[in-house]
């Protein structure tokens, strides 16, 4: 699976002008699924961001995590991340799993981090999407599991 972070002061994500997830400090997470992905590979993912440390602490050093400073996630679908862009000027999905595939393991992240302690909201698998957010530092981080 592959994510991009992005440390936020808060964060939405609507659905025809209607907010359905929105988050104040923690993370923005967009998280796509890679064929070949599994459940177990959700899990590892999830485990990782919620100990992940890249919140200042009273230092003003990355030092703590988003569980350690009380913050929430907004996670969004995004397929886009899978994008092949070394051939032509269009890319490709194909390395993105199958719709049903992806949603399954969207779900088990997002349930996965939950479980991990961090107060979760979510976007519409497969929607048309609009993310607003303010990108605090701005810190933007890519993981795979």
């Amino acid at each position: 699976m592959r994510a991009l972070l992005q440390r936020v002061t808060e964060a939405q994500v609507a659905v025809d002008g209607v907010v359905i997830g929105r988050c104040g400090s923690g993370l923005l997470i967009l998280v796509c699924a890679m064929q070949g992905d599994t459940g177990a590979e959700a899990d590892k993912l999830a485990a990782r961001i919620a100990k992940l440390r890249i919140f200042p602490d009273d230092a003003g050093k990355m030092n703590r995590s988003v569980r350690d400073i009380g913050g929430a996630a907004l996670v969004v679908s995004q397929f886009t991340l899978a994008a092949d862009t070394s051939r032509g000027n269009r890319p490709g999905f194909s390395a993105a799993a199958t719709p049903d595939e992806g949603r399954a393991l969207y779900e088990r992240f997002a349930q996965a981090l939950v479980g991990e302690g961090v107060p979760v909201e979510t976007g519409r698998f497969g929607a048309d999407m609009q993310v607003a957010l303010v990108n605090d530092g701005p810190v933007t981080i890519w993981i795979e599991s």
